[in-house]
């Protein structure tokens, strides 16, 4: 790096060089496919020299950066600050353009999260936060996996980048507590999944050849087979959907069954056969002579109505809770009618509740 540049490139804008600053060759970043540098503090990029190098420049730095966030371009004594999305619009590019961006903003990076967190824990903390345990912590992490469930289930992207954000607090905190008793820390857990993403990924990152998503999954199988044997845990995990987790809900784990056993041939040949033993179970539901029969034959029409979902591409937990979405929105709609009629739903037929019913459907509710 050129000290000199970078110091006329300060002086120019009228800043001082500052700590944390990251320094980066334009052409290298030009080849990722996500800013390598914290948001939360000042970057430079340096050699940006071409209008198409500032183009796929930009492209990386969307991902991380809103395309209003206001940037300058120093070459020499000039200096022009534009937004983002505006990057690659200048008439004129050298090698000894630069490229400043100011720091997006306090919080924005992954390390200031987890500082944040890390002073919950601390002695001077909160109290709250400072009694949490991996135990105690259980029931909030599936509140939080659900109510994120919820907001992607409503296609609502503000609900969704909150919720993640609560889903994150959870996996961040129980990170800090592990490093407080040296079981594990933050960074151990991204090298992990790092690592993870990387070896059963051989057909992006290695030269393994797969032509579908089947032969994606199916090499997958085969890497985790081989992974529990290096690890040595051939015994404690017997089988193909032993490490499928207990306290899935019973939709998703499920389909979790079904897709596995089908990654490795055991599956109907065509969906035809899918459609037929559910007909067969609506038929034994039918002969069902008790509580207990019943209960065994509809937990078989589940079963086998999920592998249907699975057939047509459909994720049965996610269309459960779509329908049962829908009909509270359907729902609603008949108590607020029967509210504005001055009546209570006790009170009314089942026609006159049928009637609000299809009222809310033609709403599209």
């Amino acid at each position: 790096m050129d000290l000199t540049l970078i110091s006329s490139v300060f002086d120019t804008l009228g800043l001082s060089l500052v700590p944390r600053l990251s320094l980066v060759e334009a052409p290298v970043l030009s080849s990722a496919h996500y800013p390598p540098f914290p948001p939360d503090a000042p970057v430079l990029l340096l050699g940006l020299d071409s209008r198409v190098l500032a183009l796929r420049v930009k492209i990386v730095l969307l991902s991380s950066y809103p395309a209003s966030h206001e940037v300058s371009l120093v070459d020499g004594s000039e200096v022009v600050t534009t937004p983002l999305l505006n990057l690659d619009a200048l008439s004129e590019y050298s090698v000894s353009t630069c490229l400043y961006l100011p720091p997006l903003g306090e919080g924005t990076s992954l390390e200031s999260f987890a500082e944040i967190v890390a002073h919950l824990r601390a002695p001077d903390g909160c109290p709250w936060d400072q009694k949490q345990t991996h135990m105690t912590l259980r029931t909030h992490l599936l509140e939080e996996s659900y109510e994120a469930l919820s907001a992607m289930d409503e296609n609502d992207p503000a609900g969704m980048c909150e919720e993640f954000g609560d889903l994150l607090l959870q996996i961040v905190l129980n990170a800090q507590i592990a490093t407080e008793t040296r079981e594990f820390s933050l960074p151990l857990v991204l090298k992990g999944i790092y690592d993870k993403i990387v070896r059963r990924h051989p057909h992006v990152f290695g030269d393994v050849k797969v032509d579908s998503v089947d032969g994606v999954l199916q090499n997958w199988e085969k890497l985790k087979e081989k992974e529990r044997e290096e690890n040595g845990k051939t015994d404690q995990i017997k089988g193909l959907l032993d490490g499928v987790p207990s306290a899935l809900p019973a939709l998703t784990q499920a389909l979790e069954y079904q897709d596995r056993a089908a990654r490795i041939g055991f599956d109907w040949p065509e969906v035809e056969g899918v459609l037929d033993k559910v007909r067969e179970e609506i038929e034994e539901i039918k002969q069902a002579q008790n509580l207990e029969e019943v209960t065994s034959e509809l937990g078989d029409l589940f079963f086998v109505l999920v592998n249907l979902a699975r057939w047509r591409k459909v994720d049965a937990e996610s269309a459960l809770r779509g329908t049962n979405l829908k009909f509270k929105k359907r729902f609603n709609h008949v108590e607020k009618g029967a509210k504005k009629q001055g009546r209570n739903l006790s009170d009314m037929t089942l026609e006159e509740m049928d009637a609000l019913w299809n009222e809310a459907k033609k709403l599209g509710l």
